[in-house]
């Protein structure tokens, strides 16, 4: 059953919570879970204590630095979820989990978890958060507040490809910023599965968008990938945000998509999210 901002909820109640949230969830590949969190419907003080106690000493530290309260409280829910999820998975309590950064920032896992391959990606905006799951292989995952101001055109002739960017010339006005998020979204996914950030030229690879097609990539020869080896997917969750998942794909078979709306320790329930094709 889906709760949500349960009044009832005591701070020292955190460990039944975890308890209850820790039925382990099977993953299994072809697999991808994606787990959504909306911060502002999470206001109950009692939950948001609780997933305070969830934070390390280091990510306290970070939590207390967010001047405004609104990302102070984003970050609050971000690591919540992160916790939370892994435990579903893997029977470590979720104020347990240990993280650290590769060279280029991307989070990993520093948790000994035995032989369980277990990948994940982690990304926010304002007024949603998402966190992909996958065994084995490389993740990505991005959203984006499309309705943010921003300089599409400007920003695209300076960073995207060049075909990325022509083709975005050639669209009505009214359709550039649309198209840019597009883009965006699925260069970020692409960048953070590969694990190395914007140290990855955004100009040296290029997406390829038409209706109703799957979305392919092609590389410069610089990049020295393989397009082959890569799958992505575009989702709606709502009327403002995008998002795109990257992943290098170790099988042949077609992947399937699962996606859960969470509020971290109290409950989760399928979400229905729009997959865009065109």
């Amino acid at each position: 059953m889906f709760l949500e901002n349960s009044p009832g909820v005591q701070v020292e109640e955190v460990d039944q919570l975890i308890q209850k949230s820790q039925a382990l969830l099977p993953l299994s590949s072809g697999v991808i879970h994606l787990w959504l969190a909306f911060p502002d419907e999470i206001k109950d003080q009692k939950i948001l204590s609780a997933y305070e106690d969830l934070l390390s000493a280091d990510e306290t530290i970070q939590w207390q630095r967010f001047h405004f309260a609104r990302r102070r409280h984003q970050y609050l829910v971000t690591r919540a979820l992160i916790r939370t999820v892994l435990s579903k998975y893997i029977d470590i309590a979720p104020r347990c989990w240990r993280f650290s950064k590769n060279s280029y920032g991307k989070p990993e896992i520093l948790n000994a978890i035995g032989d369980v391959a277990i990948r994940f990606n982690i990304s926010h905006t304002d007024g949603l958060i998402i966190c992909g799951i996958v065994l084995n292989d490389d993740i990505g995952v991005d959203v984006e507040d499309c309705q943010r101001k921003n300089s599409a055109i400007d920003l695209a002739d300076r960073y995207f490809s060049k075909q990325e960017a022509d083709d975005l010339h050639a669209l009505p006005a009214s359709e550039q910023c649309d198209r840019f998020f597009t883009y965006w979204t699925l260069k970020e996914s692409y960048i953070k599965a590969r694990g190395m950030g914007l140290s990855l030229p955004l100009d040296q690879f290029t997406f390829h968008i038409a209706p109703g097609r799957p979305v392919r990539i092609s590389f410069d020869p610089r990049l020295k990938d393989n397009s082959k080896q890569w799958r992505f997917w575009r989702l709606k969750p709502s009327p403002k945000h995008k998002v795109a998942i990257a992943l290098k794909s170790r099988q042949v078979a077609a992947y399937r998509l699962m996606v859960n709306k969470s509020v971290p320790l109290v409950g989760r329930q399928p979400f229905a999210c729009e997959i865009v094709t065109s």
